[in-house]
């Protein structure tokens, strides 16, 4: 049996959101420890690594490890039915051939339920290797979101240079070009605003826009963003979030 309920559907919510443009379908892997999804877009440029931890549920229940394949379009659909401050349990039995989705409005005075049918999908599980990043880069994720809309406007890539003075963003078209700088900042009073910044060599890599827009479709699960870049190495781009019970 597997069943796991979180407070807030929101958080779901946001979560298929942010994947749904670079996969259309994968597999959820349910452990006692939690729920972790691993999936590669259709042309093999992205990964996408999703760990939700048992902790962070308000209850978890995993008697036996599953692997749930979804069609994360049809799940986008379901998911659009509950409220955002409706509670969320998913259920599967040992040997489900549905995942079965449950609202709870937060007054308890409706329910709904809906299943999705589970798929039998292929699945190989990618190591990603430690890396040594030459640059790690904390900055709020509504701002880096904001910078690749605005560049987007500009070029389909996106030039990412740090130096000791700070990390630039740069695009250039037939437009013509746009540059935003941003300096290390410290804000005790709001640390979600801060920006930090750990160089151990200069960097300077181009991204496809495209997907780094995709990419920060992420940033509501998160208020920082970390991005960890050296070169010809691909860039590692986390939004962490860890649910509240």
């Amino acid at each position: 049996m597997f069943e796991a309920r979180l407070t807030q559907a929101d958080v779901w919510k946001k979560v298929i959101d942010a994947i749904k443009d670079l996969v259309q379908e994968a597999t959820l892997d349910c452990t006692e420890n939690g729920i972790s999804l691993q999936a590669m877009d259709n042309a093999h440029v992205s990964l996408v690594s999703l760990l939700l931890r048992s902790d962070g549920f308000e209850t978890y229940r995993c008697d036996r490890n599953l692997s749930l394949g979804l069609n994360i379009t049809s799940a986008s659909k379901i998911l659009r039915c509950a409220s955002g401050n409706d509670a969320i349990t998913l259920k599967a039995g040992d040997k489900a051939d549905t995942l079965t989705f449950v609202f709870e409005s937060k007054s308890q005075d409706r329910s709904s339920e809906f299943e999705i049918k589970l798929m039998d999908l292929d699945v190989d599980h990618l190591g990603i290797p430690d890396t040594d990043y030459k640059c790690i880069i904390r900055m709020p994720s509504a701002q880096l979101q904001r910078i690749c809309r605005d560049l987007s406007q500009i070029g389909d890539s996106v030039v990412i240079s740090v130096a000791k003075d700070g990390v630039s963003f740069s695009s250039n078209g037939d437009l013509g070009t746009g540059n935003v700088k941003l300096c290390q900042s410290a804000n005790a009073d709001k640390p979600e605003e801060s920006v930090s910044i750990e160089m151990h060599e200069p960097v300077c890599m181009t991204y496809s826009l495209h997907y780094f827009n995709i990419f920060t479709k992420a940033a509501p699960l998160s208020s920082q963003v970390v991005l960890s870049l050296t070169e010809n190495v691909p860039a590692d781009y986390f939004s962490t979030y860890c649910a509240s019970q």
